[in-house]
């Protein structure tokens, strides 16, 4: 779909510098989940399909989407769990930047709601079990949230070198203009407490851009609706923002979509392109009373979207092992 509506004549381009570079954090689980479960249905022999490797591995998204397109470019999945689109996205924008390829189909997908996903994240106490009133289960920063709530899909984007997008007359709808990525260095699953990794990686992000931390109008936050996470990230927001954090948007698009995992950047990154283009904030649905450890004064768009005209975009996602990733959107 996005190779349709970006027009891009697949003809006529150089497919030597044309790519993929994808992101999923765990890749064929239900592939792997169903495998198994036959083979210890069975006596023992192990009898696997012969498409159990290739269905499972997380790199084989970006192989099949360059060979369902003929793209001969780079090409590589990024695994670094919830951060792993963002990461795919900001390579995207780096290979570009370096002159080393003309257009990246870039973006993420994941597929992990089944029996092992699911009883794997329940087992680490990480997902909600608000099961009697699933609709308000999953709410960032709200002081009753119990864990975030898995979800599935895919989304992709195709990121191009102005010039040669200028040229073919295509319909550009934003502009990537900045991405960091960096470590906490702190615990397997736990955020910097403090926020200390998700305020570099912004600033970073910031700096890569060109920008001043003023420029920013609109933050989407990773808000997964988890203990730790939610208070780390306003922390990292009061530092790197300081008095402007209060005249900023912020939301948490995981209230509505919830947690998609490794594919989780890819759709924040298109939630960011609507708002800037469309000149509305998505909302923080199911905050219902902010936990008293975050700043009141943040604006969490609560509840209910709003009409503003901003210009630039700042989207962060972070994911288990410390992995942080912030890219920034900024509207033509």
């Amino acid at each position: 779909e996005a190779v349709k509506n970006s027009g891009i004549n697949l003809e006529t381009i150089n497919k030597d510098r044309a790519g993929v570079i994808w992101g999923s954090g765990i890749g064929g689980l239900d592939t792997f989940t169903s495998e198994i479960s036959e083979w210890a249905k069975g006596d023992g022999t192990p009898r696997f399909s012969p498409f159990f490797i290739p269905k499972m591995i997380t790199n084989m998204a970006s192989g099949l989407l360059a060979i369902e397109y003929g793209l001969k470019g780079i090409n590589y999945t990024c695994v670094s769990a919830c951060a792993s689109s963002s990461h795919a996205m900001v390579d995207a924008m780096n290979y570009i930047r370096w002159n080393k390829a003309d257009v990246v189909l870039t973006g993420g997908s994941e597929a992990a709601v089944n029996e092992a996903g699911v009883g794997g994240f329940n087992s680490m106490k990480a997902i909600s079990t608000r099961n009697d009133d699933p609709k308000t289960a999953s709410r960032p920063y709200d002081a009753d949230r119990d864990g975030f709530v898995m979800a599935e899909g895919g989304v992709s984007l195709i990121f191009e070198e102005y010039e040669h997008a200028v040229k073919r007359g295509a319909t550009i709808l934003a502009e990537v203009i900045g991405g960091a990525m960096n470590c906490d260095a702190h615990h397997m699953t736990a955020p910097d407490p403090e926020g200390d990794g998700a305020a570099t990686v912004m600033s970073l992000a910031i700096q890569d851009a060109g920008l001043k931390p003023t420029d920013i109008d609109y933050v989407n936050t990773h808000g997964t609706s988890t203990g730790l996470g939610d208070i780390a990230e306003p922390k990292a927001l009061l530092k790197t923002f300081g008095e402007h954090i209060y005249k900023l948007s912020v939301s948490s698009t995981k209230s509505m979509t919830g947690h998609m995992l490794g594919a989780a950047g890819a759709m924040e990154a298109l939630a960011c392109i609507n708002a800037l283009r469309e000149g509305i904030i998505p909302p923080t649905i199911n905050l219902f009373n902010l936990d008293p450890e975050i700043d009141p004064k943040i604006d969490f768009t609560f509840n209910k979207a709003k009409k503003r005209d901003i210009k630039v975009a700042l989207s962060n996602n972070f994911g288990f092992g410390g992995h942080n990733a912030t890219i920034i959107f900024k509207n033509m």
